[in-house]
């Protein structure tokens, strides 16, 4: 199982991480893949520190990305899970909904899950996320565990800081032929 650099995220979050990686991609002509800023409402400002304290959400978001990848659409989530097991309760029924329409309109949906208690990074396809959804739907377990995933989708940071989620899509891709 291929793991993190043993010193961590050493404070920078996923999304700090694919952040950085996107914009690499997009100045190698490789792909263009944007954040999707979950849209709030203020409520409470603090003047003085110009920052907001108190919001609420103005609508239910999709994903945390969206974009392209070779003039293929691609949409995806960043979670975080602090041990072994995933509670399914991390992931919306309206990103699940909006991943499948999303495949059904030829993109490619998939999660990555970052395990920070073991630095661990897992790319999750479409099809493996609306498997253990259904499971649970269908009144099996409400989580997965990291057991249970494929061996082949586990990353590694590229240089310290790189995401190399592209080299998962065209695994992905791959296992659709």
């Amino acid at each position: 199982m291929a793991t993190w650099n043993s010193r961590g995220l050493r404070g920078s979050t996923l999304e700090d991480l694919i952040n950085r990686t996107n914009e690499r991609y997009e100045e190698l002509n490789l792909a263009l893949i944007q954040k999707i800023p979950t849209p709030i409402t203020p409520v409470q400002i603090d003047k003085e520190h110009r920052h907001i304290t108190l919001a609420y959400f103005d609508k239910i978001s999709t994903v945390d990305y969206i974009g392209a990848v070779q003039g293929i659409p691609v949409c995806f989530d960043a979670k975080e899970c602090s041990a072994d097991t995933f509670p399914l309760q991390n992931v919306h029924e309206h990103q699940i909904h909006f991943m499948e329409k999303f495949e059904r309109q030829g993109g490619i949906s998939f999660l990555l899950i970052y395990y920070s208690a073991r630095n661990i990074l897992y790319y999750m396809r479409y099809a493996e996320i609306r498997r253990f959804w259904d499971r649970a739907q269908e009144g099996g377990r409400k989580s997965f565990r990291m057991e249970e995933l494929s061996e082949a989708y586990f990353l590694s940071l590229k240089n310290n800081c790189f995401v190399p989620y592209l080299d998962y899509i065209q695994k992905d891709l791959d296992g659709r032929d």
